[in-house]
């Protein structure tokens, strides 16, 4: 088990620290809006994973990946949410929405919408039935349990890398808020990386 274990958190490490859609978000939330605001986010997308980690336990997620209609139902309203996020953050005025008097998402916002962008990812159940099932120790046992602990360790060790990325990130922020003409570059910032992810989860 400890060996299973430890394996797992060492794979864990190495996707989070990957460059991919969660970690690009994180990073771009962190530029954008502070390290408060990455963290609040960070919370969101790993708190997501319990859903993922619950219906990979009890065979959901196979039978849902195995329905191509439902599947790629999925992956509309996923890319949808984040066109219209993306959408959103074009409609804003840059020269106010990064100004340090602008109103933002509170925290709970944030929560929310990073709790939303990880349900909404099909490709992340994806991920969790092709990654987990290896790392099992007992296969042939209670394998709910064993999916439960494998899905704790993989959110702690994943905010862990996250929020280590926004609080670094958080520091650039600090310094390029004092800049002028920074928020035009971070709005589209922000646009890229929703449209981006929208693209990664409906590209096949």
């Amino acid at each position: 088990m400890i060996e299973a274990l430890l394996s797992f958190v060492v794979a864990t490490c190495v996707l989070a620290l990957s460059p991919g859609p969660d970690n690009m978000y994180v990073l771009s939330q962190s530029l954008v809006n502070g390290s408060k605001s990455a963290l609040a986010t960070t919370a969101g997308l790993i708190s997501g994973c319990i859903v993922h980690t619950t219906l990979l336990a009890f065979g959901f997620s196979a039978v849902i990946t195995t329905n191509p209609s439902l599947f790629f139902g999925i992956k509309v309203v996923g890319a949808l949410y984040l066109l219209y996020l993306a959408y959103a953050v074009f409609k804003s005025d840059a020269t106010l929405e990064f100004s340090q008097n602008a109103p933002k998402k509170s925290s709970s916002q944030l929560f929310k919408q990073g709790v939303l962008m990880n349900l909404l990812n099909p490709k992340v159940m994806l991920f969790f039935l092709a990654l987990f099932p290896q790392f099992l120790w007992q296969p042939q046992t209670d394998t709910v349990l064993q999916f439960y602990i494998l899905g704790i360790t993989f959110m702690v060790v994943s905010f862990i890398v996250f929020a280590t990325i926004a609080l670094l990130a958080g520091r650039v922020s600090a310094f390029l808020n004092k800049k002028k003409h920074t928020g035009v570059f971070l709005k589209w910032l922000q646009i890229l990386v929703f449209l981006a992810i929208a693209a990664f989860i409906l590209v096949p």
